[in-house]
């Protein structure tokens, strides 16, 4: 069995084969933060995921797929209905050069052989799963990496702000933020560049392209995209797209990468 629900038991660490796969469609749904002895490729055809783990939130639109090592604490949530595929395989079969989570593009041949692994049957012999294991390690040790991550401040007198983030609350730009922290903007800087790396304002706008990215895979319409993340216009919003990810709004969510030579 590959096809599951909410209801189903289930823990690919119990399955011993080379791959365990899983299709499910499922709405609203929290996995809790957990992890694996086995590493995980995660996938979602349809939808929008948010995965946080280790000071780190990056979002998962139809066209990526997030690389998780094996040991790796995470989380996934989903707040819409989404269909999603994830493939576990025994840590030896790492096919990624270093040992860090990552988030790939998903050409349309990558994308058919998670499809057909997800629904494999959890007894399929082993040496039944060779040919189709090793072109998907070949593509996936290819494939394009993706910067879709965004680092968490840990300050305690951000955490409050932060929560209303995930509830569709906007970042503002920092002289607002300090008003709504009582923190001054000298003091919110040096949070964030000490705890992200990053100064406050290129933090913000990493949080709008991953957030218009969720957005965009819920198929909001540009228009409204740009309106609820507070763009001066539809162009200006496409043209910060684009500026971040080589791509527009309508290419980056709706045409899958080339497959590679």
């Amino acid at each position: 069995m590959a096809l599951i629900d909410e209801t189903t038991v289930f823990n690919p660490d119990t399955i011993h084969r080379p791959v365990v796969g899983i299709a499910a469609r499922v709405g609203r749904h929290d996995s809790g933060v957990h992890q694996h002895l086995k590493a995980q490729l995660l996938y979602a055809p349809h939808g929008c995921m948010t995965i946080t783990l280790d000071g780190l939130q990056c979002v998962l639109p139809p066209t990526r797929a997030a690389w998780i090592p094996a040991n790796t604490l995470h989380c996934a949530k989903m707040s819409n209905v989404v269909e999603y595929r994830s493939l576990y395989l025994e840590a030896s079969l790492n096919p990624r050069e270093n040992d860090k989570i990552c988030i790939v593009e998903v050409n349309p041949l990558l994308k058919e052989l998670i499809e057909r692994m997800s629904f494999w049957c959890w007894e399929k012999p082993s040496q039944e799963m060779t040919n189709t294991l090793n072109l998907f390690l070949d593509e996936l040790q290819t494939a394009k990496q993706q910067s879709l991550f965004l680092p968490m401040p840990c300050d305690q007198r951000l955490q409050s702000w932060l929560l209303t983030l995930e509830h569709d609350a906007i970042a503002p730009p920092l002289n607002q933020l300090s008003g709504q922290v009582a923190a001054s903007s000298k003091t919110i800087s040096r949070i964030f560049n000490r705890e992200t790396g990053m100064p406050y304002q290129a933090w913000r706008q990493q949080w709008r392209l991953l957030k218009s990215i969720e957005k965009l895979s819920l198929e909001l319409s540009v228009a409204d995209v740009a309106h609820l993340l507070e763009f001066s216009s539809d162009s200006a919003f496409i043209a910060f797209f684009k500026q971040q990810t080589g791509q527009t709004p309508y290419q980056y969510i709706n045409q899958s990468p080339t497959i590679s030579a």
